[in-house]
């Protein structure tokens, strides 16, 4: 069962942007804190930003000043903008629950940064 759908990953250059949607169930979003993921091959996903249910952000340091991530509650879709990326921000994003995420991740967004 899939409760999370990513979108609008891409190719981009160096210095570039890009936004990523994440469409989750109802049952998924509301009333949870929810962030964006990225795992590249042979690493541990790892937690890029979150956002409380009242919009409280935080950022993983390497993406801290780069990367803004939003949510709308009436759509229940979280966003991740993305800007002056760099070759290491290469990943598939994922968004989950930010706390106890649920096993069911969706198919990810697959962001390539290359010149």
């Amino acid at each position: 069962q899939v409760q999370f759908v990513e979108s609008g990953g891409g190719l981009a250059q160096p210095g570039g942007s890009l936004r990523l949607s994440c469409a989750a169930s109802g049952s998924i979003f509301s009333g949870y804190a929810m962030a964006w993921y990225r795992q590249t091959p042979g690493k541990q996903r790892e937690l890029v930003a979150g956002i409380s249910t009242g919009g409280t952000r935080n950022y993983a340091d390497s993406v801290k000043g780069r990367f803004t991530i939003s949510r709308d509650n009436a759509k229940n879709t979280v966003y991740l903008q993305m800007n002056s990326l760099k070759p290491e921000d290469t990943a598939v994003y994922y968004c989950n629950k930010k706390y106890n995420p649920v096993d069911s991740w969706g198919q990810g967004t697959q962001v390539t940064v290359s010149s």
